[in-house]
């Protein structure tokens, strides 16, 4: 049965390094398996993505045609057979605010390690996902907001670092933090815009 979303219950992103392999990639993806849908474009610094969701066996299926055809630039790939709503919340757009004791924050080098991460962590912790920011305005680097109890925000950061651990990436840096009590002035800031001249020109 299709959801609505068409992002559930599976998801496969690719991440490349060149447009026009990922261009190739992504039209091999949309021929191999009927999948629910395809979302594909480019991210700094000119990078290529190809997001793809629907039954598991064909996103699945998908994926490993579009390694095949992106063989020699892929940075980054993920499949999740189980995608958690909230991921694909954050990768809709949507935005929320804190409420919790605590802030987690991840940040990663490349969009397929931070949609593993996010996963992992509402799935881990009883936490909630406030924002997920993916390679725009960012130089290519991504991260994922949590929002809970202290302990709940700690276990959510681990078990994302984890993931990418346990995946056996090598595509850059991660970075994990967790912040108690965070101060109303950047909790302010967090949630109106997390772009420094936005909050400077007084747009945030």
């Amino acid at each position: 049965m299709a959801h609505a979303s068409g992002l559930e219950p599976a998801i496969a992103l690719l991440e490349l390094d060149s447009i026009a392999v990922g261009i190739v990639a992504g039209d091999a993806m949309a021929k191999r398996a009927p999948i629910d849908v395809l979302h594909a474009g480019t991210v700094h610094p000119g990078r290529y993505l190809v997001l793809v969701g629907g039954a598991v066996a064909d996103v699945e299926e998908a994926l490993a045609v579009g390694c095949e055809a992106g063989e020699g630039s892929i940075l980054d790939a993920v499949l999740l057979p189980a995608v958690d709503p909230q991921v694909v919340a954050g990768l809709r757009g949507a935005r929320r605010e804190g409420t919790g004791e605590a802030l987690g924050v991840i940040e990663t080098t490349t969009v397929a390690s931070i949609i593993d991460a996010a996963d992992a962590g509402v799935k881990g912790a009883r936490v909630r996902l406030l924002e997920l920011r993916v390679a725009d305005d960012l130089g290519g680097k991504a991260y994922v907001l949590f929002d809970g109890a202290v302990s709940d925000v700690e276990a959510a950061v681990e078990h994302g670092l984890e993931r990418i651990a346990d995946s056996g990436r090598t595509a850059g840096r991660v970075t994990g933090r967790v912040v108690a009590q965070l101060h109303a002035s950047m909790r302010a800031n967090l949630e109106s815009d997390a772009r420094f001249a936005a909050h400077v020109r007084g747009e945030g």
